[in-house]
């Protein structure tokens, strides 16, 4: 599907889908749980269908027919072994979520998913998985990539060590270690993407969990087991789907608000809203009533230290997309860095972002870890026209990336009359935003499809 993108003027109230990092969570600590279960505003992406159809593997059952309420009936003290190939689709989490939990059974379980899935790392899971005692195998030895191999069990009262830099095997080794007897130590060499690990610390305790974490989140320590029992949970908006409406209405003339706004810290995207007001962002949070609101702003580091913005994104790199649209509109230099996780996400997003901004007219340097763009605003401080500033249209690709794809479907809001985004391969945003081209529309933003 292609999607053209061109100036509007949003207005309105918007509401963004639940979290996927919570209702991925969900679906797997409900189906490990005693009793029946119900997830409440759950995402309907992609990767969380696919969550949905691979956790009965454990023995759990799964309704979705109701989509503002799934329904889980855990298997309890009945889980067991996946009965079948688990195919995790398209989902990185679900993967790394899910495979150090089968290897706390006794037997062999085997990983794959969709083609971008068989390009992901796996050789980080599959030493820790041997540190834990387990045996785990990559079936093609020239590829760092599934499918993944694995006997278990995983044994009891083990340390691993581990370097943590992609939290998504951390948080599927602490789920794990939450069915095992005793203590299982990590310890993490160089944590990044601490506030996911954050997210899995508050689910293990509200599951009934004991485990402690250090400040610097370099030594974990998980007891077990615990048997879980059966919630009833409604899941926050998707702090990482509030970043697309939050920039469209800054960089083009508009104000907006976006409800069901997550502010229990549970999301360390939310930290965008202090990155954006940093460069002048009209942005208002009403904690009391879940909502944020934003308006039409000149972005500019103009008042900033070095005239520059420097923001270290490890935390939550999935805004890299978001943000480097943003810097499009930026008087000054915005650099982002610690963010080398982000080249091994559905596709090399450091790479895509540069390669895609740069056919509109961006500058843009890059490096192993980092992303710097050299932009203007539109207007000057007078509100006058900027001469400087060079953003035009042109067709893009999303490589099958959701972030991708919504961030330049974006960039197209802020554009002369003239000119337009002409988005390739744009059905993808699906996997994180169900729905968002006609969501967007309902606040004005215009796009069609071709």
């Amino acid at each position: 599907m292609k999607i053209k993108s061109q100036k509007a003027k949003l207005s309105g109230k918007i509401r963004v889908p639940g979290s996927k990092s919570h209702t991925i969570r969900a679906l797997l600590f409900s189906s490990l749980a005693e009793g029946t279960s119900h997830i409440r505003n759950p995402l309907s992406g992609a990767d969380c269908i696919s969550s949905s159809k691979a956790v009965p593997l454990f023995g759990a059952k799964v309704d979705i027919s109701n989509p503002s309420d799934w329904i889980v009936e855990g298997a309890g003290k009945n889980a067991h072994l996946p009965d079948d190939v688990v195919n995790v689709g398209n989902s990185g989490s679900l993967l790394y979520f899910m495979s150090p939990v089968a290897a706390t059974f006794n037997g062999w379980s085997v990983f794959t998913g969709d083609e971008s899935i068989r390009t992901r790392p796996i050789l980080h899971v599959v030493d820790a998985l041997k540190q834990l005692g387990a045996e785990a195998y990559i079936s093609r030895p020239e590829k760092n990539a599934p499918p993944l191999i694995i006997k278990g069990p995983i044994k009891e009262n083990r340390t691993i060590v581990t370097d943590g830099r992609l939290s998504q095997y951390i948080s599927g080794i602490m789920m794990a270690a939450s069915r095992l007897n005793g203590t299982t130590h990590i310890e993490l060499t160089d944590p990044k993407e601490t506030p996911f690990l954050n997210m899995t610390r508050l689910w293990l305790k509200e599951m009934g969990v004991k485990l402690e974490i250090s400040e610097d989140y370099k030594h974990i320590q998980v007891h077990g087991p615990v048997q879980m029992k059966a919630f009833d949970k409604e899941i926050p908006g998707d702090w990482e789907a509030v970043a697309f409406p939050l920039v469209a209405a800054l960089i083009s003339d508009s104000e907006i608000t976006i409800e069901n706004i997550d502010y229990s810290g549970s999301q360390g995207d939310m930290e965008i809203v202090e990155v954006l007001k940093k460069l002048g962002a009209d942005i208002t949070e009403d904690k009391e009533k879940n909502t944020l609101t934003a308006k039409s702003s000149r972005l500019s580091t103009e008042n900033l230290p070095g005239k520059e913005l420097c923001v270290n994104l490890s935390g939550y790199p999935d805004a890299i997309c978001a943000l480097a649209v943003a810097g499009c509109f930026t008087e000054g230099t915005i650099t982002i860095k610690d963010i080398g996780v982000c080249r091994k996400k559905e596709t090399d997003r450091i790479e895509v972002m540069q390669k895609e901004l740069e056919k509109l007219g961006a500058k843009v340097e890059t490096g192993p870890d980092w992303f710097r763009i050299i932009g203007h605003s539109p207007k000057k401080s007078d509100g006058t026209k900027n001469p400087e500033w060079k953003i035009h249209g042109g067709t893009v690709e999303s490589f099958d990336d959701h972030r991708v794809a919504m961030s330049l479907a974006v960039l197209g809001l802020g554009l002369e009359e003239s000119e337009s985004v002409i988005i390739n391969d744009a059905e993808c945003c699906a996997v994180s935003f169900p729905e968002f081209y006609n969501v967007m529309n309902g606040i004005n933003a215009g796009f069609c499809e071709l």
